[in-house]
């Protein structure tokens, strides 16, 4: 029992891929502590900024390590810690018959509507780009190809939302707006519950991205920030990640 002295308040800014997972995983260490929680989620590029203007936060997982770790290079947190993996994959609207294999083909195709997040301001983008750039090596031209018809439907500040309680992507693939997007694995799970006929379709070995998350605790935050960031990291925290579709830390 991890009881703290005091009931403290952490603050918590994490990426938004990480919502569904890490609400139980607050629960779950709410109940141990006896500590709260509050939680802000949304594109970790947007979040590392609102963090470095001064934004209180005491813990800041990311979609990516490089957003915490720029915090850590300015003095801002503590050492960064990965602490989940994700991997890209297709969300694909029903009736479109791709493959893994076809879906480079797919994707360049002029007609069909690709839809990413946004790169800079949220790590899916990013790493949706880094998919481009490996297309190159196999179809001359695919990079700027695929950079110029990507749709960049998430992330952004002005980005559409989508009506409560659903999944932005499988809400972008239902109404029309991608006929592919390019998402992590965890996000297309959760938008095939809402939408039974949407397929996830794997990346073929030559574009596959995998995704590191990188957690760090704020310069100034709290004992309970830590202990909270000790949770996650911990087999109990590991295992309600894993029943999201998170990669464990120890796999590769």
């Amino acid at each position: 029992m991890m009881q703290a002295a005091a009931a403290e308040t952490v603050t918590l800014y994490a990426a938004g891929s990480l919502k569904t997972a890490l609400t139980d995983v607050v629960k779950a260490y709410e109940t141990k502590s006896g500590n709260k929680v509050t939680a802000k989620y949304g594109p970790s590029g947007l979040l590392k900024d609102e963090i470095a203007g001064g934004a209180k936060a005491d813990v800041f997982a990311s979609a990516n390590m490089e957003h915490p770790q720029a915090l850590y290079g300015a003095g801002r947190s503590g050492p960064v810690l990965l602490f989940a993996r994700n991997r890209l994959c297709a969300l694909v609207r029903p009736g479109l018959a791709v493959t893994s294999t076809a879906l480079l083909e797919y994707m360049l195709k002029p007609g069909v509507k690709l839809g990413t997040s946004t790169p800079k301001a949220d790590p899916s983008g990013d790493y949706a780009f880094a998919v481009f750039k490996k297309a190159a090596t196999l179809t001359p031209g695919a990079q700027s190809a695929l950079e110029k018809k990507a749709l960049r439907l998430t992330g952004a500040k002005d980005s559409a939302l989508p009506p409560p309680g659903r999944n932005v992507y499988g809400w972008h693939v239902a109404e029309g707006r991608a006929d592919i997007f390019l998402t992590y694995r965890t996000n297309a799970l959760a938008a095939q519950k809402e939408n039974t006929d949407q397929q996830i379709v794997a990346l073929p070995d030559a574009l596959s991205v995998g995704a590191d998350y990188g957690l760090t605790v704020i310069k100034g935050a709290g004992p309970a920030a830590q202990t909270f960031a000790d949770y996650v990291m911990s087999a109990a925290g590991q295992q309600v990640l894993a029943g999201y579709g998170f990669a464990s830390v120890d796999a590769k």
